[in-house]
């Protein structure tokens, strides 16, 4: 089982990207994922989560912004951007904690995606 992140790019200040976070595999059920961000020098900070039951949570920095939803069927979990900032500039990276088909807990990371924001 891996994860696969996608979606990030370029944008201006105001605009909006769509992260997506892929899990390649079979025989689990998701117990929750993230979307953490980390620029140079700054400590990463946990931007979104989201539990299997989709119960959701967010940084202060991001509420009425981002949204976290995630597309079952698709093993996927996303991230809407809107009303981007400079300061949103930065590598985000999904994680996740999977159950296995023997009920045992899988932490899985996933690689970075770069969204810089103009402004």
């Amino acid at each position: 089982v891996q994860l696969q992140a996608s979606g990030g790019g370029l944008v201006h200040a105001g605009g909006s990207l769509r992260l997506s976070c892929a899990i390649s595999g079979s025989g689990f059920r998701i117990n929750y994922m993230d979307w953490y961000r980390q620029t140079p020098g700054k400590q990463r900070e946990l931007v979104a989560h989201i539990t299997g039951r989709g119960i959701t949570n967010y940084a202060d920095s991001v509420k009425g912004r981002f949204t976290i939803s995630s597309d079952n069927a698709r093993n996927t979990v996303y991230l809407q951007m809107n009303s981007l900032k400079p300061e949103d500039t930065a590598v985000y990276y999904c994680s996740a904690v999977l159950f296995n088909q023997m009920g045992d807990p899988v932490a899985l990371g996933g690689q970075g995606t770069q969204v810089t924001v103009s402004s």
